[in-house]
């Protein structure tokens, strides 16, 4: 049985999948193949529920702990309303083609619709074709606003205290 759900993170259950996903998703090349530190072991569950901005979708395969997304509210100014960006997608190994991230992408849209979002925003890496394919059937397209400036870059500039 196949069960999609919007987490709790004060339910002990959903708190321990999320976890246990993200950390798999961690040690796999597509996450940078560490495990999540102490730190965010520790932290991370606390920190998210203290976070407005923050929902998470699971995916639980016969009561197991199957696939996870984890998103967070921006703002469109363009739109004035608020969007969902996905920050993390993962499905665990042995669940991976049973079809949970179009199932998990479409409950996210969902919940979007129902915060008023005006729209979903991703990042892929470009080799990630199998993530890229997933999101391009779930309605996913690179963003631009006009063709002749191209299409728009994700870039990040690490900070230290």
């Amino acid at each position: 049985m196949i069960e999609i759900i919007q987490a709790d993170l004060h339910n002990q259950s959903h708190a321990s999948a999320l976890l246990e996903l993200l950390n798999g998703y961690a040690m796999d090349p597509m996450g940078g193949g560490e495990p999540l530190s102490e730190y965010t072991r520790q932290n991370l569950i606390t920190a998210l529920q203290q976070r407005e901005d923050a929902v998470v979708v699971l995916a639980f395969v016969d009561n197991r702990p199957a696939g996870l997304i984890i998103c967070f509210e921006g703002f469109s100014t363009f739109a004035c309303r608020p969007l969902l960006n996905i920050h993390d997608v993962t499905v665990a190994n042995e669940f991976r083609g049973m079809g949970l991230s179009t199932r998990m992408l479409e409950k996210v849209a969902a919940i979007a619709i129902q915060q008023g979002c005006c729209k979903l925003t991703l990042e892929v890496l470009e080799n990630n074709t199998i993530a890229q394919a997933s999101y391009i059937k779930s309605g996913f397209r690179a963003y631009q606003l006009d063709p002749s400036m191209g299409r728009a870059l994700f870039w990040e500039k690490k900070l230290t205290p």
